[in-house]
């Protein structure tokens, strides 16, 4: 069977396809080069193109929305051979991003990775599993359109593989429509697992500094490309070996991007991410007496029943309670119907607890 062309493209091996293509029409009429984002730093970043990697200028592609800067993993158009420099001219259009919020009090977002089919998140199991921070990369995982999968690394220092089991079902637990790998690179175990999993598409590697991200990346691109700090032994965490986002090429097929380690992980705008997450609490929801229902002290509400009757662990309901006032918080910065809806809300529930406190002395008296 004769090739396609895009098959056959010299970006083929970077993921570019006959809808990237497509996509890309008017631009190859301007005479403007097709190229993936490689890194991004200080103004300017790496383009792979059908040429090799060429550096070029993002001047015109710097906008005042920080979520349409220019991201590892971008598809761009940029001058032909001949500028110095070269810029980037346009952007393609995302058909994934993983975005978390900043750290300032702006909550801006930021987007870590573009165009990417898996999120592979990093545990490190060198130190005792934050259950809450695996939801928090999931449901951001699950918002950008990718397809999460936890890995466990550094599994090598759990030689009981019982005790192993049970790390891999208490996180199973916490991750409903997950693959869970226990992977180490030091062993080799579970290595070639994910490699099949990612491969063929494009995969971004997160987690806390010390997680083992880049010695996972070199596992799977089978060289020693990523440099490699050792984690603390008093709380596992490591300095930053990467300090910028870089894409990799994978042998078995498909690209890696590798990313610093991540003290914080905010949520942006991810109710639909926690949700995923969390979806055997939002599959109870529906049977709960009110649409409405906040899963506080309504009569009737099927949630409450599933913790009363310890089909639901406490520790879950309270991680999504967390995870979606905080969504709320950060969606209303920017949603005006949002924060009138939370301020109907809490005026409402003042005028019930109001209430309660009234026929509460009345009884008194």
């Amino acid at each position: 069977m004769q090739a396609s062309p895009s098959s056959s493209h010299p970006l083929a091996p970077y993921g570019w396809d006959e809808n990237w293509e497509a996509e890309f029409t008017p631009y190859a009429a301007q005479g403007l080069l097709p190229g993936r984002v490689v890194r991004v730093d200080r103004g300017q970043c790496d383009v792979v193109t059908a040429d090799g990697t060429v550096r070029a200028d993002t001047e015109f592609v710097v906008p005042r929305d920080p979520m349409k800067v220019v991201c590892t993993g971008d598809w761009a158009a940029i001058d032909p051979e001949g500028g110095d420099p070269r810029y980037v001219r346009t952007l393609l259009p995302r058909r994934t991003a993983f975005v978390r919020s900043t750290s300032s009090k702006r909550s801006d977002g930021q987007i870590l990775a573009a165009n990417v089919d898996h999120a592979i998140i990093a545990v490190s199991l060198a130190v005792e599993l934050d259950l809450g921070r695996i939801e928090r990369f999931l449901a951001l995982a699950w918002e950008s359109g990718a397809q999460p999968v936890v890995v466990l690394s550094k599994a090598d220092l759990v030689p009981d593989a019982t005790g192993l089991s049970y790390l891999v079902e208490d996180v199973e637990t916490t991750a409903p429509g997950v693959q869970v790998l226990p992977v180490s690179a030091t062993t080799g175990e579970g290595v070639e697992i994910l490699a099949a999993v990612v491969a063929g598409g494009t995969s971004v590697l997160l987690g806390q500094s010390g997680a083992g991200k880049s010695t996972l990346a070199n596992a799977l691109v089978g060289e020693d490309v990523m440099d490699v700090n050792a984690a603390r032994d008093v709380d596992g965490k490591g300095r930053h070996t990467t300090t910028t986002r870089n894409l990799l090429v994978l042998p078995g097929g498909g690209v890696l991007i590798d990313t610093p380690g991540l003290r914080g992980v905010g949520l942006y705008d991810a109710g639909t991410g926690v949700g995923q997450v969390f979806s055997e609490i939002e599959d109870l929801a529906r049977d709960c007496r009110f649409q409405d229902c906040a899963h506080t002290a309504e009569p009737g509400c099927a949630v409450l029943a599933a913790l009363e009757d310890g089909t639901l662990p406490e520790r879950r309901l309270d991680s999504y309670r967390k995870l979606i006032r905080e969504n709320q918080r950060i969606v209303a910065k920017t949603d005006a119907r949002v924060r009138a809806d939370m301020r109907r809300v809490w005026k409402m529930r003042g005028a019930e607890g109001r209430a309660a406190m009234e026929a509460k002395r009345g009884r008194m008296r």
